[in-house]
């Protein structure tokens, strides 16, 4: 048995209004908790107890998820009085651990979509004999991201800063954000105050000596961080092209769960998802977007890469693209809202009253 931490108490400032009432991880992609799919490809690896590391809107948590024996999960839950950073947070769930010192614990951020594969990290952590295996990602521009070069053995040579000029751009690999340490590492963790691994524990490991070996995993991957990203997360689930067992019902160009009503002239594409209890009117498009529980989109509305929070309204003709409506927020007739505008919960916005183009 392999044992897991998942790291669930961010803030999710990234992704507001999506988190002012739900904590990031509780967020819905592909019309359940995203949270649900990172769970379901642990038990998939094989993991049978997770430890949920929680802070902000703690109280979310275990309502839903309960001790994980629906899901074949035996599930426990921490909450951080004050926030701990990566580290701490790890470091203050170590109590609930069942393995031995030298066992692997596998940890994962709960922001994170990707199709690692589970196994291979930890055959390769165990293969290697190391401290902390990382799991690595290629990415095309790594200038917003830490870079973390490798020997031809895949030994972690340095944890290098955001690189700001392109003389520092050594290597595209960077931290993906899942890992395995050995049990005795956590341990080895400050207890009772901030740590970040990423900043401190990683970088000091190195420097005594400590075999941190990384793994370079290049199937899908994608930071949920920003509401853009968070929309194509869930349509790419939907869509097939992130692997996920959670996702309810079968791939393809839309998800439309039981109790939502969608008219038969309306149409879904994109890997749009209407959750429960959503209503899409006549003649209403909506592409490559979330409809959240008890949203209603009126006719003719025209809605693609957006999300569309739950019990919010979008009304007759309004046009979004790249946009997320929070909770409650009612959208009026005839407005035109376009790429990285954000509505906050319960906002209300008149009819016809922003636009991009002429009303004409």
């Amino acid at each position: 048995m392999t044992e897991a931490i998942l790291l669930v108490g961010g803030r999710g400032t990234r992704l507001r209004p999506l988190t002012v009432n739900t904590p990031k991880p509780m967020v819905p992609a592909a019309g359940v908790p995203f949270l649900t799919h990172q769970l379901a490809r642990a038990r998939a690896a094989g993991v049978e107890h997770i430890v949920l590391a929680t802070s902000y809107l703690a109280e979310v948590f275990e309502p839903y998820f309960g001790d994980g024996s629906a899901m074949g999960l035996h599930i426990e839950y921490v909450t951080e009085e004050e926030p701990l950073g990566t580290g701490g947070a790890i470091r203050n769930v170590a109590a609930r651990l069942h393995s031995g010192p030298d066992e692997p614990v596998l940890i994962f951020n709960g922001d994170i979509l990707t199709g690692l594969d589970i196994r291979a990290l930890v055959a390769t952590h165990e293969s290697t004999g190391a401290d902390v295996s990382l799991h690595l990602t290629r990415v095309d521009d790594p200038r917003a991201y830490g870079l973390v070069p490798t020997d031809p053995s895949g030994r972690v040579t340095a944890f290098l800063e955001k690189p700001q000029t392109p003389a520092e751009i050594v290597t595209d690999q960077i931290n993906a954000g899942a890992y395995v340490f050995r049990r005795s590492v956590i341990d080895s963790i400050p207890a009772g105050r901030p740590v970040s691994v990423e900043r401190e524990t990683f970088p000091e490991l190195l420097a005594t000596g400590a075999h941190l070996q990384g793994m370079v995993d290049s199937t899908y991957w994608l930071d949920l961080g920003t509401p853009q990203a968070f929309v194509r997360g869930s349509a790419d689930l939907v869509l097939g092209r992130a692997p996920s067992p959670a996702v309810p019902g079968r791939c393809g160009d839309r998800l439309v769960l039981p109790t939502a009503r969608v008219a038969p002239d309306a149409k879904l594409t994109g890997g749009t998802v209407v959750c429960e209890g959503a209503q899409v009117g006549e003649g209403a498009r909506v592409m490559g977007s979330t409809i959240l529980s008890g949203a209603v989109v009126e006719p003719g509305a025209v809605i693609t890469d957006s999300l569309v929070g739950a019990r919010a309204r979008i009304g007759e003709r309004t046009v979004l693209s790249g946009t997320v409506v929070g909770d409650g927020a009612v959208i009026g007739p005839d407005n035109e809202l376009r790429e990285g505008v954000r509505i906050w919960c319960e906002a209300h916005i008149p009819a016809g009253a922003l636009r991009f183009s002429s009303d004409q």
